[in-house]
């Protein structure tokens, strides 16, 4: 039975194929052009497969089969180099894992930027996120299932979850253009608010257990999907208020409309990072929320289709709307 190639071979094979020559090759590894020769000659013998052509070239050419191994070598090389990446990292304390928790009110935009970017600095940190609506976020924390959250203000004091500002939302109440309230003359009074069915997003949690936020509506459907509800609005079927960058486009378009309510003004809310009070984030997770803190504010500064002139209620309070 043959020895299977070692890492080394592939990447001595690698080196040579991408820079042509073996004596290239020793000055970039900074080995011996005879160990290179050598090192190739018996990956070949192990493989039982010419991989370079040496006759009537001057430099070494890739045979046909030669080409077809490139990419395995490629790919086997490219894990060796996670795992080092990752292990260095471990022992500087980086995070081997990252799990999230976002709340559905947090921008996408600045969500997948904020990804991307880190995707980009910890490539060997494997991510896993988790998006649910209103209390989701903090009982992922308290029951040690994320590691950081995103999302609206804490309802109430809790000694076990850490805050940090990141930034600035809306909510924005908004119907179909057929709608009763988007055809109304004036502002719309609550009597009349109360009369349409209202959308509303519910928390699958027990965090917030019993209690309605910004509920206007005598009739209400409820639902725990953010997208499942602009559907439904869009549809024609109830009015509700969903995050401004979220219907922008819509608003723009003409597929829904901005509702002038009396109880229900368009409404700033704060954006919080959050983590327990007993583990500090890592560098990781640290890295994020910093890079939240530079992407809301770009989002929010694009993505707003109106501004009434009277005052908003506190971001605190507009937290609890949905």
């Amino acid at each position: 039975m043959q020895p299977n190639p070692t890492l080394d071979q592939l990447q001595v094979f690698l080196t040579v194929a991408e820079e042509g020559s073996f004596s290239a090759a020793a000055r970039r590894l900074n080995r011996a052009q005879s160990v290179i020769s050598y090192m190739i000659a018996n990956l070949e013998a192990q493989l039982e497969m010419c991989l370079f052509e040496r006759e009537g070239t001057r430099e070494p050419r890739l045979t046909p089969e030669g080409k077809a191994m490139l990419p395995d070598a490629r790919r086997m090389i490219g894990v060796l180099n996670d795992i080092r990446s990752r292990a260095e990292g471990m022992k500087l304390g980086l995070e081997s894992e990252l799990a999230i928790a976002v709340d559905v009110s947090l921008p996408s935009p600045a969500l997948v930027e904020a990804l991307k970017g880190f995707e980009r600095q910890f490539p060997s940190v494997t991510l896993k996120l988790n998006v649910g609506a209103l209390g989701v976020v903090w009982d992922q924390l308290l029951n040690r299932k994320c590691d950081i959250g995103f999302g609206g203000q804490l309802i109430g004091a809790i000694d076990d979850v850490v805050s940090i500002r990141v930034g600035d939302a809306s909510m924005i109440p908004v119907a179909a253009p057929g709608h009763p309230l988007a055809v109304y003359k004036g502002r719309v009074p609550l009597p009349v608010v109360r009369e349409n069915i209202q959308l509303v997003i519910s928390d699958p949690s027990r965090m917030t257990e019993g209690k309605d936020f910004g509920v206007f509506a005598y009739r209400t459907w409820r639902m725990t999907d953010m997208s499942t509800k602009r559907e439904l609005i869009l549809s024609g079927l109830g009015w509700g208020g969903l995050p401004t960058w979220m219907v922008t486009q819509d608003i723009e378009a003409g597929r829904l409309k901005a509702l002038d309510l009396e109880p229900y003004p368009e409404r700033p809310y704060s954006l919080f990072a959050f983590h327990r009070a007993d583990s500090m984030p890592g560098p990781a997770a640290t890295w994020l929320i910093e890079r939240f803190k530079e992407e809301l504010p770009k989002v929010c500064a694009v993505m707003n289709p109106r501004r009434h002139s009277r005052p908003t209620p506190s971001a605190a309070a507009a937290t609890r709307l949905r």
